[in-house]
């Protein structure tokens, strides 16, 4: 076994063992069998197919979003989103799968699909999550929503005693829930989440004395970054990501800025891993 297969391997075992954050990017999705986007590009694809963009925010996710929720309503976005997210997936996920059987303590689920909470809701009751929610036509303070494996909101926020708790900093895209994806869901959150204040308070303290294994993630966009960099903020260190091929100089950067150990390996791998543990 290579070293770098080696240190996945390490790492996966400190997940099972409770000492590290599985932190999931959209990349986890395309080892699902299913059609839903699996990159913001992707998605920002599906956006313009359905709403011309102009030039100056093409390409952009958060701009092409913006676009259509300005000129379009955000009824508009949202039915975009919620039907490209809406078609499911056909077979197992090796890492929903193996995630659902353990329950760690904490999984930050950072793409907008539901097949993690699926995949959970198939093996237990005992846990619950956390998703970022759009300020977009609310007339209150809020930042996130709490829910229950029934996905019955709890106003008083996720339970501490929930063994596991699955936290989606940018919402969910699926009917009667909440998401951010235009610039104007992001602008407040992004004036705060320096000072911790849209992270809540459970996701910061279960990260306590924990590290990071990213699975499906880039940081070539300074949202994606942004948001990294304060849920890792004030954890427990020793963090790796699984990235495969050339990175950008920024993500270089990045990684380096918070000493992630970066593992040049196929999302696959993960798989075959986890294939070969112990039944």
């Amino acid at each position: 076994m290579s070293d770098q297969m080696t240190a996945l391997q390490e790492a996966i075992e400190q997940v099972e063992a409770g000492r590290m954050v599985p932190y999931l990017g959209p990349g986890v999705v395309a080892l699902s069998d299913t059609a839903a986007p699996t990159s913001p590009d992707a998605l920002c694809a599906l956006v313009e197919a359905e709403v011309r963009v102009p030039k100056r925010a093409s390409g952009n996710l958060w701009s092409a979003a913006q676009y259509v929720e300005s000129r379009k309503f955000r009824a508009t976005l949202n039915d975009i989103v919620e039907r490209a997210f809406a078609v499911g997936q056909a077979g197992d996920n090796p890492v929903h799968g193996w995630l659902a059987g353990l329950r760690p303590p904490m999984v930050v689920d950072a793409w907008y699909d539901d097949g993690l909470i699926n995949a959970y809701g198939a093996q237990s009751k005992d846990w619950g999550w956390v998703q970022g929610v759009s300020r977009n036509g609310e007339w209150i303070e809020i930042w996130t929503r709490a829910y229950n494996s029934a996905a019955e909101e709890r106003p008083e926020g996720a339970d501490p005693a929930w063994p596991s708790l699955i936290y989606k900093p940018h919402g969910l895209a699926r009917k009667g829930s909440s998401f951010l994806m235009s610039d104007s869901d992001y602008v407040e959150v992004l004036t705060e989440i320096d000072i911790q204040t849209p992270i809540p308070e459970e996701v910061r303290a279960r990260r306590t004395g924990r590290g990071f294994l990213f699975l499906g993630c880039r940081f070539d966009d300074q949202m994606l970054r942004i948001f990294a960099r304060q849920i890792v903020k004030r954890s427990g260190g020793n963090h790796v990501a699984v990235i495969e091929g050339p990175l950008t100089r920024m993500e270089q950067r990045f990684l380096d800025e918070l000493e992630i150990t970066r593992l040049d390996l196929p999302l696959s791998a993960v798989a075959d891993v986890l294939a070969l543990a112990p039944a």
